[in-house]
């Protein structure tokens, strides 16, 4: 018998039982969307989290003070560091607890940051309108502010506030600046914050003490470099830290590093990815023993059709791979309706959930290519039971 009558004849038995067919095909078609949705939502979350980390730039090393200590750190300590190879840049900051904000009648509560000008370009903070501190606010201690999108919408309710006045406990400023939306992160939003220039903020604030500052490496490949004179440098004025891949950590401060912290979110991501696509594919399997138990029944089923071919000369290989072709394609067509609904359903939950999505054409051809290799791994034992059914017992069977 010719291969196109095997394809036909498997195509007339699958169409004769629709019914039946399409519950065989329900496991496979629910296995194959699982997969690719979650997939593609781990692959979402895993791109989303690295252009996150990846934005503050993975050469940024972020330094914070946080035990009680009387060795402050001071600027021309960070001004002899910044020397060291590897070191591009260095910002000191000041950041205040909860403030009181306002604008005529509008009242908010913010945190104040106090900044200078090379904070910008090293923690990627650009102002979208207007300026950011300069190096004339910092040198005359003027009373410049650049404000978070947040910040404006609330006092002003617009963001085209450059030029306005706001007070900060009381003390007027001119904001000269708004930023640029960033969204929030785990390290809060950037978005409902108020800039200062550093030496305006400690008059302000009433301290001098810097208890973050942010270290720009000369690129990621000397982030190393970096981290190995920053942490002589901790050693050598608060004692011996505990490491670990993204930090490194005492009793008086911690060190993150960027690039790490990139490297094990990855990892991290990647790991709940894997994890979840493994639980999707048990229904997969489900549906490969859902295939093989229709076409036991289809093969008892017709088990007098099988006698009467073999009676008339059909060989095993004919009746193997007619039962073969047939649960192959069940699991074909149901690995074709799981990748359309898959990608459908990504596509939906990007668009009306505002989930990160990130569809890969390998995951896709993977997944159909697996629903197929179930068709045929758990249609080989029911093909091969049809094709060894002998004639005289085939045709007895009632």
């Amino acid at each position: 018998m010719k291969i196109h009558q095997l394809f036909k004849m498997a195509l007339k038995s699958i169409f004769a039982n629709k019914m039946r067919s399409f519950l065989t095909m329900l496991g496979i078609i629910i296995g194959i969307a699982s997969v690719i949705i979650l997939i593609a939502m781990g692959q979402g979350s895993t791109k989303s989290v690295q252009d996150s980390i990846s934005s503050m730039g993975t050469n940024l090393i972020t330094v914070s003070i946080t035990g009680k200590t009387t060795k402050d750190v001071t600027k021309q300590e960070l001004n002899e560091l910044k020397t060291k190879p590897g070191i591009k840049d260095i910002s000191p900051t000041l950041s205040s607890g909860n403030v009181n904000i306002s604008a005529g009648d509008q009242t908010a509560t913010t945190t104040v940051q106090a900044v200078e000008p090379n904070y910008e370009t090293i923690k990627n903070v650009p102002a979208e309108s207007g300026r950011f501190i300069n190096q004339n606010d910092l040198d005359n201690r003027y009373n410049s502010a650049v404000v978070g999108t947040d910040v404006a919408t609330e006092l002003f309710n617009s963001t085209d506030v450059v030029g306005q006045k706001l007070n900060i406990n009381g003390v007027s400023f001119d904001i000269v600046g708004v930023l640029k939306s960033q969204g929030t992160s785990s390290a809060g939003s950037s978005d409902d914050t108020v800039l200062l220039p550093l030496t305006t903020a400690q008059r302000l604030l009433k301290t001098t003490d810097i208890k973050t500052f942010y270290i720009q490496a000369s690129s990621s490949d000397n982030v190393n470099t970096a981290m190995s004179y920053l942490q002589l440098f901790m050693d050598t004025k608060y004692g011996l830290p505990t490491t670990s891949a993204s930090t490194v950590t005492n009793k008086y401060f911690r060190v993150f590093n960027q690039s790490s912290l990139l490297a094990t979110a990855t990892s991290t991501n990647q790991t709940m990815t894997n994890e979840l696509a493994g639980i999707a594919a048990i229904s997969l399997l489900v549906g490969g023993i859902g295939i093989m138990n229709i076409m036991l029944v289809s093969v008892m089923e017709r088990t007098r059709e099988i006698g009467i071919r073999k009676a008339l000369g059909a060989k095993r290989r004919a009746i193997l791979l007619q039962f073969l072709i047939e649960a192959v394609f069940v699991s074909g067509i149901g690995g074709i309706l799981g990748v359309l609904i898959g990608i459908g359903g990504s596509e939906l939950l990007q668009t009306f959930n505002n989930t990160a999505i990130q569809l890969s054409s390998t995951v896709v051809l993977a997944a159909f290519a697996f629903s197929v290799t179930v068709g045929i791994v758990f249609g080989l034992y029911p093909a091969s039971k049809a094709s060894k059914l002998s004639p005289i017992d085939a045709l007895s069977f009632e």
